[in-house]
């Protein structure tokens, strides 16, 4: 198999991964997750001129708070429309210590070695194929002392998001031939081992179960109409749904689970908690 075979191939995968990113507007569902990353970003010990990278940045639910604390901040995405949004966003705050720019998780390579004194990524990186290769550019772009921060989902949780993925993956074509679940990053034992692969010690990594809440002025079903036409992975649900005949199924599965979810006392108002691992690495 020649090396140009290989090369195409991780091309492919890489561009299938971006292309997921960009078919939807994930701003629309981040819109109604800013209280949740403010929150966790302000129990990082942000201080000012720390040197922070947000990879998998979105339009900057975790980026934006860490410039507001004092950090200079460079978020990283892959998908080209969230990262217009997101310099949007930062044109509108008048905010001069973030830039926001289009890059992979799997390869940082026009960044230095150890060029940052914290590491975000938040339901980010998770997502990117090769997460070997996402562990040791992480590590690799974390300066001695430096810290790497990850919130991932976690499989068979029984709230929300991963609720969402495992009902979806039934509507769903099985994955192809060498495809890893982003839900492993949700594992502390894979978690454990790429990291170490990547150079850390495994004292060095630490776990905390926390939870992200989804807050929106709508009902749980126009939260769910949200996912199915902006989030790239439901929307690929329910076109694989339609055309096996079995869209209305989805939908009702999927009613069923925002609504049992909802802990708001307003059924025209969304407050939906969803547990996430919590990764700290030390370098």
């Amino acid at each position: 198999m020649s090396n140009q075979y290989l090369l195409n191939k991780m091309k492919n995968k890489m561009n299938a991964n971006k292309a997921l990113w960009e078919k939807g507007d994930f701003t629309r569902l981040a819109a109604t997750m800013r209280e949740s990353g403010s929150a966790l970003v302000a129990k990082l010990g942000i201080t000012k001129g720390l040197k922070v990278l947000d990879l998998g940045c979105g339009d900057g639910t975790t980026a934006i708070p860490a410039a507001k604390l004092g950090a200079n901040v460079e978020g990283v995405d892959i998908a080209r429309n969230l990262v217009e949004a997101g310099n949007a966003r930062v044109k509108a705050e008048g905010l001069t210590n973030i830039t926001f720019r289009e890059g992979d998780a799997i390869n940082l390579n026009d960044i230095p070695d150890a060029n940052f004194d914290l590491v975000v990524s938040i339901f980010g990186a998770m997502f990117a194929p090769q997460p070997l290769d996402v562990a040791k550019e992480m590590f690799r772009v974390t300066r001695p002392g430096g810290r790497i921060v990850m919130g991932n989902w976690i499989p068979g949780d029984p709230t929300l998001v991963a609720q969402i993925l495992k009902v979806s993956s039934a509507y769903t074509p099985a994955p192809p031939e060498g495809f890893v679940s982003p839900m492993l990053w949700g594992v502390e034992s894979n978690v454990i081992e790429r990291f170490v692969a990547a150079g850390a010690q495994k004292e060095s990594i630490s776990f905390e179960r926390e939870t992200f809440t989804f807050q929106a002025p709508f009902s749980p079903t126009v939260f769910l109409d949200t996912f199915r036409k902006y989030y790239g992975p439901t929307m690929n649900a329910f076109e694989a749904a339609e055309k096996n005949g079995k869209e209305a199924d989805l939908q009702r599965e999927l009613e069923a689970l925002f609504e049992s979810q909802n802990q708001s006392s307003d059924k025209n108002t969304t407050s939906i908690p969803a547990t996430f691992l919590k990764v700290t690495v030390l370098k």
